[in-house]
């Protein structure tokens, strides 16, 4: 006989007689929609209003901020009443991504379908440890996966683990280097530790990422053994400034310089280290993503011969936040150094996803990764990758025009470095731009020089969103100009 599911909470089937006082109230909230309801209303309403709102919060919403410092109530509290504090308080002290006008970080904005599947996963609400614990997010691991690889034109045996963004996917992947470096020099990391291990050498670029830094750290790697090499003015590596190659070895290389968008010469580099048995990650938080695009794979040449790859899918590929992806071409070297024991764990002949990450517990952030990456398809990708790289060059080419700034870098991707005549002049224009709200920028360091930096990250981002951008630029650089 076969039976009809039942709803978890159905009054027909369940007596609230069943639940002590405390369980009754709480059913009842479950019931009850209208939380719920007002979180929808107030959602549709931030959204429908992203392209009007101000970029960062104004200053008097920035006050209502000290409404949220309160002792933790000691009786159980109005669910509803809670909701509309965060919309009252919380929604304009939010950063307006969702628009076509923030350019300080490398933070996309989201595709639509992306957030729909989101709002349906959280009322999921799963935990992507084990196929056991959550069919679905197995199911979609293991498809986003191929689908990636697919794209990315990576070898077929790579597999993947689907992280909260590129600094634990730089860890996780560094993590299966280290395991496979010393595995290779006769030495078990897992049995032995790190006490005694034989000197792992740090190859990075001396325009190495910060998370790449913090992974080395965690790794429990030290600043001694980092050998840096240097770079050219795009910032990509310069392979004659490469040391010898051997077994001991991992390279770092970057797709996607955070500041110029150059990529390194993966090619070359990763036929040194083939020859010496060096393991290559490669860093492509927001440019991996070439590898797969018709127009750009030229930048990302030999990428395919490295040993493990990082990439978000909420910068360029415009997924809701948090989405990282950790990509090893080494399944063993990768399950060993996050590996995973317990008597209680029920393991299955399909994917358990928690082989492939630091974390048991953890959200199925693949659900809307696989909702994007199925809207977009390889055209959608290629479409996104053309408008980010053609709105960067819209940039460019204005503000070559204007006297007083200057653009800094090669726009191969989605970046663009400005900067005016001087370093106050620079710094002066950021802080103008930052408290005029039309846009947001941010600022950076290049060969000694303070500069501004455009992220192109944004599907939302216009035609009018550069011209009224560059316009905040020229008007905060004529002030800048008349207070120094």
């Amino acid at each position: 006989m076969k039976l009809k599911s039942q709803p978890l909470f159905n009054r027909k089937t369940i007596s609230l007689k069943n639940f002590d006082l405390f369980q009754q109230e709480l059913f009842e909230r479950f019931k009850d929609k209208s939380a719920l309801n007002y979180a929808q209303e107030a959602g549709y309403h931030y959204m429908e209003n992203a392209a009007d709102r101000a970029i960062f919060p104004l200053r008097n919403d920035l006050e209502k901020l000290n409404l949220f410092e309160e002792s933790l109530p000691r009786q159980v509290g109005n669910d509803c009443e809670i909701i509309k504090q965060l919309i009252n308080s919380g929604s304009p002290n939010t950063v307006n991504q969702l628009g076509g006008r923030y350019f300080g970080f490398v933070n996309g904005s989201v595709i639509p379908v992306g957030l729909a599947a989101k709002v349906l996963a959280s009322f999921w609400d799963q935990n992507a440890a084990m196929r056991v614990i959550s069919p679905i997010s197995s199911k979609l691991e293991e498809v986003v996966e191929s689908w990636i690889v697919d794209y990315l034109k990576l070898p077929s045996k790579t597999v993947a683990g689907f992280v909260s963004g590129t600094s634990m996917a730089n860890f996780c992947g560094l993590a299966a280097a280290r395991y496979r470096v010393l595995k290779n020099n006769g030495y078990d990391i897992v049995e032995n530790g790190l006490n005694g291990a034989p000197r792992i050498r740090l190859i990075l670029s001396d325009q190495a990422h910060s998370s790449v830094l913090k992974a080395v750290s965690l790794l429990g790697f030290g600043n001694r053994d980092i050998e840096w090499v240097k770079t050219d003015s795009q910032g990509r590596m310069l392979v004659e400034h490469l040391p010898s190659l051997d077994s001991l070895s991992i390279i770092v290389l970057g797709a996607g310089n955070v500041n110029s968008g150059a990529f390194d010469p993966f090619n070359e580099i990763c036929d040194l280290a083939e020859k010496s048995n060096s393991w290559v990650h490669v860093d492509g938080a927001f440019g991996l993503w070439a590898g797969g695009s018709l127009e750009f794979d030229n930048l990302c040449l030999g990428m395919n011969k490295a040993n493990s790859w990082s990439v978000d899918g909420h910068k360029t590929l415009n997924t809701p936040y948090d989405s990282g992806i950790v990509l090893c071409l080494d399944e063993d070297a990768m399950v060993h150094a996050l590996h995973m024991t317990g008597s209680y764990l029920v393991l299955s002949q399909e994917r358990d996803g928690m082989f492939y990450t630091p974390e048991m517990s953890r959200r199925a952030r693949v659900i809307e990764l696989w909702a994007v990456l199925k809207y977009l398809g390889r055209e959608g990708i290629d479409k996104l990758l053309s408008l980010l790289h053609s709105r960067a060059k819209l940039f460019a080419t204005h503000l070559k025009e204007l006297d007083g700034f200057e653009v800094l870098n090669e726009v191969v991707f989605n970046q663009v470095l400005i900067a005016c005549n001087t370093d106050q002049l620079t710094e002066e224009v950021i802080k103008l731009v930052q408290e005029e709200r039309v846009c947001w920028l941010g600022g950076s360091q290049w060969h000694g020089r303070k500069v501004i930096r455009i992220s192109v990250c944004s599907w939302a981002t216009t035609e009018e969103d550069v011209r009224l951008t560059i316009a905040s630029l020229d008007k905060a650089l004529r002030t800048a100009s008349k207070l120094s």
